[in-house]
């Protein structure tokens, strides 16, 4: 019976409240946005494959965040812009492009636009449900708690905006318009990485009063972003 403890300690009571706890909020948003792709819904197999796609996209980003950290002072003001708007989410948000691109591009499944926001917003979660398992069993059931309400919709965010632009490159390279392809495609990129690096940038600042600061980016992002999710589910048209 002694061989069977360890396995009994992973999945005791506590841990199985904490994992569950860390996976909740990326699951539910995921549900939301697949169920705002109201004209056709995207293959199950697929949205998996994109969720594991996000879970890859951590073990690379983990490699270039830890070369960041090794190299960058991050206890100056510079040395934070560099290390969260360049460092964290560029290789964040860039890791999730490519491998993004790289699955559904020519998937014959990506024939609307809002395609493009479901896809986007499964990598984006699939990165942030394995960052969560990680932070809650490192800190605590406190923590998930708070990453429920900001780090985990943050992605989502970051995912949404991601994905009006991929959806609107793949609907000009349909039409064969390359010049605007490529423009969508750079905004696909750099619009979240702005947003993301926003985001860590407020959050690392020390202040009397940088907390509010924190607390209305994240609730003008969620505000606008969900908006913003709502027009573009209505207005949805096939691309392909």
């Amino acid at each position: 019976m002694y061989f069977l403890f360890p396995f009994m300690l992973i999945f005791s009571l506590p841990n199985i409240l904490m994992a569950l706890a860390a996976v909740i909020p990326a699951i539910w948003l995921l549900v939301k946005v697949y169920r705002m792709d109201s004209i056709e819904k995207e293959p199950m197999g697929l949205i998996v494959r994109l969720i594991g796609m996000g879970m890859l996209a951590t073990f690379l980003a983990i490699v270039t965040e830890t070369i960041g950290s090794a190299l960058i002072n991050e206890s100056t003001l510079l040395g934070k812009f560099l290390m969260y708007f360049v460092v964290v989410a560029l290789s964040e948000e860039g890791f999730k492009y490519l491998l993004l691109k790289r699955t559904t591009w020519r998937n014959p499944s990506f024939n609307y636009q809002f395609d493009g926001i479901v896809y986007a917003v499964s990598v984006s979660l699939g990165f942030a449900l394995l960052e969560n398992i990680s932070y809650v069993f490192s800190y605590g059931f406190s923590t998930a708690v708070v990453r429920a309400f900001t780090a985990v919709p943050g992605h989502a965010c970051f995912g949404v905006f991601m994905g009006v632009w991929y959806g609107l490159a793949k609907m000009y390279a349909n039409q064969g318009d390359l010049a605007d392809e490529r423009k969508c495609l750079r905004m696909a990129v750099l619009i979240p990485v702005l947003l993301h690096g926003a985001y860590d940038f407020i959050a690392s600042l020390e202040g009397d009063y940088s907390w509010i600061l924190f607390i209305l980016f994240v609730i003008g992002l969620f505000f606008y972003t969900n908006r913003l999710l709502k027009r573009q589910s209505a207005a949805d048209v096939r691309i392909g």
